[in-house]
């Protein structure tokens, strides 16, 4: 529970954070003639709708990720046996991670994970979900988790959860 807590204050925080540039990058632009006061007033407002429409895209994005995984008929929770690599930022601005799964059951499995991706203050930018079929008893398998959007600064991945199905 109290996870659950740190992701969604993790969640706004960096909408509220991406709102901010977008907003005072809008708002100035277009401040004009308009007196200090007035563009706060804008400033702020557009502030405030703009982490609004950005907080429910993290959430929801969030919400469908655990939506998909509590779906998997049948999954154990593999999280242990799962690990997300350095983050590396493509040349097309997307972060990328190749995360390692460990199958220790005795039959061939599969695994969705969730990686989330964080920026250094440990506040939620990005979540995806990668899966990586058939892997086969006591072996190890690799796949790549790539931001569904540019990321810039010092990005962290994190299995956030995985299931082995």
């Amino acid at each position: 529970m109290a996870a659950a807590r740190d992701r969604g204050r993790r969640r706004r925080g960096a909408a509220a954070g991406a709102a901010l540039a977008l907003a005072l990058t809008g708002v100035l632009a277009g401040c004009g003639g308009d007196s200090p006061a007035d563009t706060a007033r804008k400033a702020e407002s557009a502030v405030g709708s703009i982490a609004s429409q950005a907080t429910e895209a993290v959430e929801s994005a969030a919400a469908e990720a655990e939506r998909r995984l509590g779906d998997i008929q049948g999954g154990v929770d593999a999280k242990g046996d799962v690990t997300a690599g350095r983050p590396v930022t493509g040349s097309d601005g997307r972060v990328r991670s190749e995360v390692t799964v460990r199958n220790t059951d005795d039959a061939a499995r599969s695994f969705a994970v969730q990686v989330d991706f964080e920026d250094s203050g440990g506040r939620l930018v990005d979540t995806v979900i990668v899966t990586v079929g058939h892997v086969q008893a006591g072996q190890s398998a690799t796949a790549t988790a790539r931001s569904t959007h540019d990321l810039s600064g010092d990005v962290r991945a994190e299995v956030a959860r995985a299931v082995r199905y």
